[in-house]
């Protein structure tokens, strides 16, 4: 029977462009995917960007861009690198999408009316100098379990230890650097302690092959109590105050929900909207039993994946993931974590625009893969090793040594006859596909890379025994160089089968080359008989270390200025013609009620019209020795939506990189002499 499969990739958070984790983890699921379709099993593959959250607020705020503009910058982004590395992705979507809107808020509804959630009055950190909630991921400090300093306000990644923010020692604003305070908000919680909840997540996570054992081991601990109660599953805080970029809460003015709640919802929008623009009924695949869903993801985000996940999806009647499938990092060079800044860093794009071939890192990654939770370590001189022995030394070669004696000597024409030799070699290799399959299942792509090459060996091993280079130049012989060849051909169809899961576009040459329909996983038990194949063109070049070398190239240093702030990346003339500087004249300077830091100033530029500019630099001005001064305004820059009203360009300021220790603000003020709407050049 065919499987209805449902496979996602977690959901990359949309403030950065894509990097060798994200290309990691997609090439896993990618040949999962591919060998699955091979199979003949129906299989819809979607990601999204996970959208939503204070960091892209925050982030779009600083750009001067809606947060939906600043996502839509990086949304633009990813196609580049899917393409790049042959991810197959059927649909690529948005947490922000209406879908997602609609069915977190569904979802949220089942669970109140099924009385999991519960609001509660908590204390939560807040920034006294951005006058704002801090979220998670915008507090640091020591970890309460482990003490490993620098950790994150929800979990720990040196322990894996999972709490609240007001739990952390020596805490501090990731945004302003400043010591947070407490203050009290209503929240709204999903009651993952609920026994309810509890029962169902013990029978869950312990159905046979759904989680991983090291999986099992570490969400064995997150159930643990210990002697004095303390510890358990703990109810999920669901909520953050505005201002906030999310999905409204409903029934809860300026409340939203956290991104981890509509993030995972996010894999069943991107299903509906795909499933939207072929036709196909997306209620009705959801509710049928027999489809499997399936996740990838890295171990960082296990707890989510593995509990509330789950929980969620069940307490709102809808279908749970059959398997959660976790990997570990990417690191490189026997273990060092990457670095950008350090040279250790491997950028996927960087690698496409060396003219790396992207099918010899998805061949490496998989080389590395297995089905358990280990990290997978980059070390150069073992990717160029290994590439350049597996695929060119041996895979590629059996087609190159054999594929121009049969153009030229028999019109592209394979032998119908392959003899007892080649034959039994052919039934050898026949005889691996079911193996090499369920390892493909497993996830075991080491494994199953390893079988493969083992097969390469043995066409190898027939080739020097054979050498059609030498029965080329003797007489009589050109029925055995026919058959010879055939089977090197046949047999390195066979090898491409095996490998098509991994190395997509390479296959797809082969099956131009070779004259074949698109490969499946059955036509291994097929031959091709007397069959008329294309000219061979070489198909992969080996790994130039010095090119690899150059990848890992640290960008320049920055230069430093004694004693200052170090100065930023070098630019062209273009770059600086972009940004248009004006003489303007503060015609009014004055407070903004309700903000500690801003001067409203109305500026003339020589426009014949008046500019308002909000400006951070209340602590060093006073609005009356403002008025009638010239100063520096950035003319073309877009207009900013604030709470106090519209920003129509920035006033240009000098101060220290460590305000803190070297407090002050200097406003520019031009020579006597300029005139409001001068250009500076």
């Amino acid at each position: 029977m065919t499987r209805k499969l449902f496979v996602t990739t977690a959901l990359p958070y949309a403030n950065a462009n894509f990097h060798i984790g994200h290309i990691m983890e997609y090439t896993q699921a990618d040949i999962w995917v591919r060998f699955q379709r091979m199979q003949g099993q129906q299989v819809h593959f979607v990601c999204a960007d996970d959208a939503h959250g204070a960091p892209i607020m925050i982030a779009a705020e600083k750009a001067g861009i809606t947060p939906q503009a600043f996502v839509a910058n990086i949304a633009a982004g990813r196609k580049a690198y899917l393409d790049g590395f042959h991810i197959s992705f059927d649909n690529w979507h948005s947490t922000d999408g209406p879908e997602n809107h609609e069915l977190s808020q569904e979802v949220y509804r089942s669970l109140r009316k099924n009385e999991l959630i519960e609001v509660k009055t908590i204390e939560q950190f807040f920034d006294p100098q951005k006058q704002m909630f801090l979220p998670d991921r915008f507090i640091k400090g020591e970890c309460p379990k482990c003490g490993a300093k620098d950790q994150y306000g929800d979990s720990c990644e040196v322990c894996g230890a999972v709490y609240t923010p007001t739990e952390l020692k020596h805490p501090f604003s990731v945004l302003t650097g400043a010591t947070p305070v407490i203050k009290s908000s209503e929240h709204y919680f999903f009651k993952l302690s609920d026994p309810r909840c509890v029962a169902f997540l013990e029978e869950w996570t312990q159905t046979p092959n759904r989680l991983q054992s090291e999986v099992l081991n570490k969400i064995k601990e997150w159930f643990t109590k210990d002697a004095e109660g303390n510890g358990g599953l703990g109810d999920w805080d669901i909520s953050r105050d505005a201002p906030y970029f999310g999905i409204e809460i409903p029934d809860a003015p300026g409340k939203y929900f956290y991104v981890w709640l509509d993030a995972p919802i996010g894999y069943l929008a991107s299903l509906k909207n795909y499933f939207g623009k072929v036709g196909a009924d997306f209620d009705a695949f959801m509710a049928d039993p027999t489809v499997e869903q399936i996740h990838f993801i890295g171990k960082d985000i296990t707890y989510f994946h593995t509990l509330f996940w789950p929980a969620m999806l069940h307490f709102s009647g809808r279908k749970t993931p059959n398997h959660v499938f976790v990997h570990g990092f990417m690191t490189v060079n026997g273990g060092e974590k990457m670095s950008k800044s350090r040279g250790t860093g491997l950028d996927p794009l960087k690698y496409l625009k060396l003219g790396l071939n992207a099918e010899a890192l998805r061949y490496y990654i998989a080389a590395k893969l297995n089905a358990r939770v280990e990290d997978l370590d980059f070390n150069p001189e073992d990717f160029v090793a290994r590439v350049n022995s597996d695929l060119v030394g041996k895979y590629i070669n059996i087609a190159s040594r054999a594929a121009g004696f049969l153009t030229k000597r028999f019109g592209g024409h394979l032998s119908g006859d392959l003899g007892v030799e080649g034959r039994a070699l052919l039934d050898g290799l026949r005889a691996h596909a079911p193996v090499i399959a369920e390892l493909y299942e497993e996830r075991e792509f080491g494994k199953a890379l390893r079988e493969t090459m083992l097969l390469a060996d043995r066409v190898n091993e027939y080739v020097d025994q054979n050498k059609p280079w030498e029965l080329a130049k003797l007489e009589g012989k050109d029925a055995v160089l026919h058959d010879v060849c055939s089977v090197c051909i046949e047999a390195f169809r066979l090898l491409t089968i095996y490998l098509k899961p991994v190395l997509p576009a390479l296959a797809a040459r082969v099956e131009a080359f070779l004259r074949v329909e698109a490969m499946q996983f059955a036509d291994a038990q097929r031959s091709l008989g007397a069959h008329q194949i294309g000219a061979y063109e070489h198909l992969m070049q080996r790994v130039d270390p010095k090119v690899v070398e150059a990848l890992f190239e640290p960008p320049p240093a920055p230069k430093v200025i004694p004693g200052g702030e170090d100065l930023a990346p070098e630019i062209k003339i273009d770059d600086f013609t972009k940004v248009d500087l004006r003489v303007a004249r503060i015609v009014k300077a004055e407070h903004v009620e309700g903000s500690d830091k801003l001067l409203r100033l109305t500026l003339d530029a020589g426009e014949g019209r008046m500019r308002n500019v909000f400006s951070g630099i209340k602590s060093a001005y006073k609005p009356e020795d403002l008025e009638g001064k010239l100063t520096v305004l950035v003319a073309n820059l877009a207009p900013r939506k604030m709470k106090f009203g519209i920003s129509e360009g920035m006033v240009l300021a000098a101060s220290h990189a460590n305000e803190k220790a070297n407090p002050g603000i200097f406003v520019l003020e031009p020579f006597p002499g300029a005139q409001p709407g001068m250009r500076i050049r």
